[in-house]
């Protein structure tokens, strides 16, 4: 009798043990289910701040397009420059820059295109004499294109005073004055006459394609002399 009654409050023990265990884990899922919706919440909250502090861009271009001129070219490319200069722009220097200046390093990365505009070819330029030799007079060469190249230029250091937040056109006026000095190094190193042998050799294959070989061209300003027979 008493080892049915010790089998028995041992059945009863493993039971309420059970229980308890089951009642723990019913107590975590139940607090883990009443917490989930605050933190669902939480993390809904710091997204709408972080897309508050930290804006997507939206882009909405205005499906208008005003077209205000189209006008017709025939300008014969020969020659493509890609040059690099580091410009220093500052602002406020002086005795007390360290209170007020702004100085920052820009490097441009930019390209030049020049070649000879055929649209300003005259009657008169050209004439083909009692032999089959063609004399050949071509406008001057030209600079088409000088312009940054906004992927590759960058801001490398900016320095501002401790009482300024800096001049605010003061990165356009570094991006001015590099384009300048992009167009100026191309036409120091002889990008003007270097388009011109360009346009010359390429217009010559041109006119050897179509038959003629005796090929001249004229490098005097006054072309009209070329008229004559």
């Amino acid at each position: 009798m008493a080892k049915n009654i010790l089998v028995v409050l041992l059945v009863l023990g493993l039971l309420a043990a059970a229980v308890v265990v089951v009642s723990s884990v019913l107590v975590v899922r139940t607090v883990e289910n009443a917490v989930r919706p605050v933190g669902d919440l939480s993390a809904g909250i710091g997204t709408q701040v972080a897309e508050i502090l930290h804006p997507t861009p939206t882009i909405l271009p205005d499906p208008v397009t005003i077209v205000h001129e189209v006008r017709s070219l025939a300008r014969l490319e020969t020659i493509h420059y890609t040059v690099e200069k580091v410009i220093t722009a500052e602002t406020g220097q002086g005795a007390l820059g360290f209170l007020f200046g702004d100085r920052l390093l820009f490097i441009a990365h930019g390209s030049v295109i020049a070649g000879v505009d055929l649209e300003k070819l005259e009657p008169q330029d050209a004439r083909i004499d009692s032999q089959g030799a063609v004399y050949l007079w071509l406008p001057e060469p030209e600079i088409f294109v000088a312009t940054l190249d906004n992927k590759l230029s960058y801001v490398y250091d900016r320095q501002t005073g401790l009482l300024t937040r800096g001049d605010i056109t003061l990165e356009a006026a570094a991006r001015k004055a590099a384009e300048d000095e992009i167009r100026k190094a191309a036409l120091d190193d002889g990008i003007l006459e270097q388009a011109r042998v360009n346009a010359e050799a390429a217009l010559e294959r041109l006119l050897r394609a179509a038959g003629i070989e005796r090929i001249n061209f004229v490098h005097e300003q006054a072309s009209p002399t070329l008229a004559a027979p």
